[in-house]
């Protein structure tokens, strides 16, 4: 009878001492998950209900902060161009413009820099206003850093009011100006001095006519100097300060072209330097003449004074995709492409020995910079080291000569069309011609620096054929 007990017993259970879990069927497995998602959706659902909780509780606090302030402050810092900060006796940020999210100061609720909330606080305490320079790191840079200054004030009795205004630009523009300064100093510092020791020189030898004569000249070179370096200020400031020429006409590149080489030829036959002319006689641009000519002829210096003697500048025109491009290529020491990336700041020189030699001034490649940005164009340079730089002038075209004269002579009403082969495109030979990369573009130049590799990595371009097989023959007989 035991004996029976204990058999059923044990297949009902298991083992003696082992309990077997009993089997859930499927409509117990399904009661289980139903019961699982519905506790899951009830403890979302009040998280929902707890996270909307908390968002109307902190609005319904800032209206309440905000309607403390005295009566029309909201509004006049709606209009403010400063960044505002309204902070309570808390310290906790009341109101906040757009601007101060922007500028970092403010997180959340609360003031994200420490300095400034120290100054809240004695403001607070003393009743007076004070001012606060910071330094802010951009978002999401390590190193760009935003120059803030910050007025805080008490307002009312339980506020203090933070109005901040980004001086990053301000910064940059008055170091440029002390760099320019300082600069300017320095160059007109050398010939002035100069003179003054030949003056001297030339009191001394007086009774010796030859000194005189030899003294007299060095005189004479560095007054020149002098003049040309506050000519080229004079300039620069002039292309800087207009956005475009005052006055403008259609112009024949040919012209721009010829009259910059004629004026270049002196200093360049001074050399035995050939300058070899190929632009094309059709095409016109929209410009003022004589910056333009200036603009050409301060490529055409800049390639004689740093080519060997006895070589030869191209000055060559292009009409590519209805923009002309107008290239100076020299055989001369070329350019590094770090110096390329520094070619068109003011009074940057590649070589500074070389150019107190050749009497530059370190502005003339600002001066084309500006030129050419004047009349909507860009100035691109190609270089190589020791084989010679191609600087590129490109312009919009403005039409060319044939058309302008049809123009003219047409009759009222009668509409001229021109097929897409009568553009009127020459191309230079290959002495003058060449496409270059696009160089740097800080608002800066330099009058005495050969070019070198594009640093911006734009598209690199051949230099002219001719040019640079004749410079490679030249090196191979060295």
């Amino acid at each position: 009878m035991n004996s029976s007990a204990n058999t059923s017993s044990r297949s009902e259970f298991g083992a003696p001492g082992r309990w077997t879990a009993p089997k859930l069927e499927a409509v117990d497995l399904l009661v289980v998950a139903v019961l699982t998602g519905v506790v899951g959706l009830g403890l979302g659902i009040a998280g929902i209900l707890a996270f909307r909780f908390s968002e109307r509780s902190r609005d319904a606090a800032d209206l309440h902060s905000e309607d403390d302030l005295p009566e029309g402050i909201a509004e006049v810092l709606a209009v403010l161009p400063s960044a505002a900060i309204v902070i309570d006796a808390g310290d906790d940020v009341v109101k906040a413009s757009p601007a101060a999210y922007t500028f970092g100061l403010v997180r959340g609720h609360s003031l994200a820099s420490p300095e400034m909330l120290r100054v809240v606080g004695r403001v607070r305490a003393r009743g007076l206003i004070e001012e606060i320079d910071l330094e802010q790191t951009r978002e999401n840079s390590d190193s760009v850093i935003r120059y803030l200054h910050a007025r805080v004030a008490p307002l009312g009795t339980s506020f203090v009011l933070v109005l901040c205004d980004d001086q990053t630009e301000s910064k940059r523009v008055d170091a440029v100006r002390r760099d320019f300064v300082a600069n300017v100093s320095h160059e007109l510092k050398t010939p002035i001095g100069a003179m003054a020791l030949l003056a001297e020189a030339v009191t001394d030898f007086a009774d010796d006519p030859a000194a005189v004569e030899r003294f007299g000249g060095r005189m004479q070179r560095e007054s020149k100097r002098l003049t040309q370096l506050v000519q080229e200020i004079i300039d620069l400031s002039r292309v800087q300060d207009h956005a475009a020429p005052a006055t403008t006409e259609k112009i024949s590149v040919a012209e721009v072209v010829d009259d910059a080489a004629d004026r270049a030829r002196t200093g360049a036959e001074g050399k035995n330097i050939h300058i070899e002319v190929s632009p094309p006689t059709d095409l016109l641009i929209e410009g003022n003449y004589e910056l333009l000519v200036n603009a050409v002829r301060n490529l055409i210096d800049n390639a004689v004074n740093y080519s060997p003697e006895g070589t030869r500048v191209g000055v060559g025109v292009d009409l590519v995709d209805e923009r002309i491009e107008i290239a100076v290529t020299d055989q001369g020491i070329g350019m590094t492409a770090q110096d390329t990336e520094r070619v068109f700041e003011r009074f940057y020189r590649v070589d500074p020995a070389r150019s107190r030699i050749t009497g530059g001034t370190g502005l003339g490649l600002s001066i084309v910079k500006h030129i050419v940005a004047t009349h909507g164009g860009e100035v691109r340079v190609w270089s190589q080291l020791n084989k010679g730089s191609t600087f590129t002038i490109v312009l919009p075209l403005a039409g060319t000569a044939t058309e302008a004269s049809a123009a003219d002579s047409a009759p009222a009403g009668v509409l001229i069309e021109h097929s897409a082969d009568s553009t009127g495109t020459a191309s230079a030979d290959d002495d003058g011609h060449g496409t270059a990369a696009s160089g740097a573009d800080d608002p800066a130049g330099d009058n005495d620096a050969p070019s070198g590799d594009n640093g911006d990595g734009g598209a690199t371009a051949d230099p002219p054929k001719e040019l640079t097989e004749e410079s490679e023959q030249r090196k191979l007989t060295t």
